[in-house]
């Protein structure tokens, strides 16, 4: 397996239902072996929401991503892309600046400024190929950074898997990064957020597929993935051995 690819698969972490998407073989089904994670106090009401999402995704989300893909140049994409993430860079540098990390909040505000000068609002990408690379962020990070414990895992109707601790900051998250920020018409923001959505999916439909096959129990491997990547974000990329409370 490459390490890209696997990195994507982990990289699933606070997102929505539409990285969760598995094979139909096992849909989320408990196996009889399957253990109880100490991290998972609801297991069995966030298997149900699993199984919901899963279903979901299969009916409707994924079926418009892979429309999309099929009828939307690669380049298209990808300048959908890096618009979208340039907005997600504005919050990532706000972030960096309340966790203290002063010389990485002004790389990604400068990374910001590069894109949306040079960048045509951000569609291009120049920041990357000036070394500018983006390091992303979210409140649900910054909570963790000071102390904040991530609580139970929740998998969430629609949003798929998160803690008690990222679901509190998840609706900061949101405003913060949304697109209506930028874009005043309602019509228009609504049109954008659906873009968003289906470019987010589109860009996992190779994460889903893999998923399926590193994993006889999708559910439980996208749960130990979500919250081992969370965690690793919260220490970034130098989690201690001992389990800790931050």
């Amino acid at each position: 397996m490459k390490a890209p690819t696997l990195l994507l698969v982990l990289g699933l972490c606070a997102t929505p239902l539409w990285a969760q998407a598995v094979p139909e073989a096992g849909d989320g089904a408990e196996p009889a072996t399957s253990r109880a994670s100490t991290a998972d106090p609801f297991e069995r009401s966030n298997r149900a929401v699993y199984r919901f999402n899963d279903r979901l995704d299969k009916a409707i989300v994924k079926p418009v991503a892979e429309a999309y893909v099929a009828t939307v140049p690669e380049t298209v994409r990808t300048g959908v892309g890096n618009f979208f993430g340039n907005i997600g860079d504005v919050w990532s540098a706000v972030n960096k600046l309340l966790q203290g990390k002063v010389v990485q909040g002004a790389q990604m505000t400068l990374r910001v400024a590069t894109n949306t000068v040079f960048g045509m609002g951000g569609v291009l990408d120049p920041a990357t190929e000036m070394g500018l690379e983006r390091q992303s962020e979210d409140f649900g990070q910054t909570l963790g950074f000071w102390g904040g414990p991530p609580g139970p895992y929740l998998g969430l109707p629609v949003f798929g898997p998160s803690t008690l601790r990222d679901t509190a900051a998840m609706p900061l998250d949101k405003a913060a990064t949304s697109v209506g920020l930028v874009i005043n018409d309602s019509g228009g923001a609504a049109a954008a957020t659906g873009l968003q959505l289906a470019q987010t999916r589109a860009e996992l439909l190779g994460a889903s597929r893999l998923l399926g096959e590193v994993s006889l129990d999708p559910y439980a491997f996208l749960r130990d993935a979500y919250l081992a990547r969370r965690r690793n974000l919260v220490w970034d990329g130098d989690p201690p051995e001992e389990e800790s409370s931050r």
